[in-house]
């Protein structure tokens, strides 16, 4: 399964330095992990967090799950040995903190010294204005949006519709489609409200976001079921192709189905649908 086809509907933080939150983790349905050694892990932990993460990464038994390490910055004392620790890591990716331009990943990209793909973490007004550029970067290819500290650095209200927050938002999505780039929304903190998680979710999901970066295994089940298509969607899109194509077939008129026109630009969303849905179907069953 290529990146841009597999799943990210549910992309869980772990604490790099908990050896059993790292263990619990092989256990959880979720389609990506980040391994966390900035927030999640405090100062006077971080240098032994480092081999404490990359001694679980090599005992493996995490399956397909795809595999993030979120690095301190490069502004920080520890972002440096982060990378030089864990650039050998069995990891899929490096997930740099407050990406403010694309000289940022230039930066992390010199110090990794190998092919080993990048996400931003798109969480100041810099980043975001600068996100198309992030996103147009060789090496970067996911971005993940970091709702707190942006809300921080934004001095906005933070509302359940996340109103003040949407122009950044649907920004960092434009500069993601634009470069085929993966883009997962922020977190939503209030892990034991599900019927708020699953508002954001579906907001998240309309938006257009991949899926939701997740703070507790209690969030898992709700987040993996609003960024999978339902099963009308499937309907929907099932007989979108089929009318289509029978339509061409006979070369008459235009598809229709449930009183709306059928064109290409929707069959290959329906396309879409149903790939995601195999991509799921795969990922679920390894």
């Amino acid at each position: 399964m290529t990146t841009q086809m597999r799943p990210f509907r549910s992309v869980l933080y772990i604490p790099g330095s908990k050896d059993r939150a790292l263990d619990k983790a092989r256990g959880l349905p979720v389609d990506a992990i980040i391994f966390d050694l900035e927030d999640a892990v405090s100062p006077d932990a971080k240098v032994e967090a480092r081999g404490t993460l990359k001694s679980a990464l090599e005992q493996s038994g995490y399956g397909n799950r795809y595999k993030i390490i979120r690095i301190n910055g490069l502004d920080t004392e520890w972002g440096a040995e982060d990378i030089a620790a864990l650039r050998d890591a069995p990891a899929d990716a490096i997930l740099v903190p407050k990406v403010n331009s694309a000289a940022d990943i230039d930066a992390v990209q010199t110090l990794l010294g190998n092919d080993t793909p990048i996400w931003a973490m798109i969480e100041t007004p810099a980043g975001v204005l600068n996100s198309n550029e992030i996103a147009a970067h060789p090496a970067l290819e996911g971005f993940v949006a970091g709702t707190n500290d942006l809300a921080k650095e934004l001095n906005c209200r933070t509302r359940p519709d996340r109103l003040p927050m949407q122009m950044s938002l649907q920004m960092m999505l434009l500069a993601a489609r634009g470069n085929d780039v993966i883009a997962v929304d922020g977190v939503y903190n209030q892990f034991k409200d599900e019927e708020g998680l699953r508002a954001e979710c579906e907001q998240g999901r309309d938006l257009g976001f991949d899926g939701k970066t997740l703070i507790h295994p209690a969030q898992v089940a709700v987040t993996n079921e609003c960024f999978a298509p339902s099963a009308a969607e499937l309907d929907l899109a099932r007989r979108q192709i089929e009318a289509f194509e029978e339509v061409e077939k006979s070369g008459q008129g235009v598809a229709v189905v449930d009183g709306k026109i059928v064109e290409n630009l929707h069959v290959e969303t329906a396309k879409k649908t149903l790939a995601k849905a195999a991509a799921i179907a795969e990922q679920d069953a390894e």
